[in-house]
């Protein structure tokens, strides 16, 4: 009976460090099917700007340098004063709305059974960082409008 080589005992076993190794290469597998199309959306774009800009006509006039809105020739210099309290609106209805978007799960995570405490600690310290924005925002004046 001819005697088992160490070749022939081990062919078949398979050791945690192979495994080990198996799921590093399909975790890393994973990642490179999402990088391989990340380059080719980047490529895709490069290509189509770049035969667009071989393809169209360019006949620079005067009257396409111009600049034009909304069908109205530009009269004066293109500078013009802003309110910028207008700006500071839209950024406080964004950061309330961003605040209902994250109460409405939270709200239903927190019905779930042993996430109460956590969830309640969690959601009062955003609540806290909003309302140290507003307090900032009423502190500055800017929620007065004149």
């Amino acid at each position: 009976m001819p005697e088992p080589t160490v070749g022939d005992a081990t062919a078949g076993a398979v050791t945690t460090a192979d495994a080990t190794v198996g799921l590093a290469a399909d975790y890393f597998r994973s990642y490179s099917v999402v990088g391989l199309l990340a380059v080719v959306g980047v490529l895709f774009v490069a290509v189509a700007f770049g035969a667009g800009r071989l393809l169209r006509p360019v006949v620079p006039t005067p009257e396409k340098l111009l600049t034009y809105e909304c069908g109205v020739d530009p009269v004066g210099e293109g500078w013009a004063h802003t309110q910028v309290r207008y700006y500071v609106y839209a950024f406080l209805y964004v950061v309330f709305a961003v605040d209902s978007i994250f109460l409405f799960p939270w709200a239903t995570v927190f019905a779930d059974p042993g996430y109460g405490a956590t969830t309640l600690v969690e959601m009062f310290v955003f609540l806290g960082f909003l309302a140290v924005g507003l307090l900032y925002a009423y502190k500055k004046g800017v929620l007065s409008w004149t």
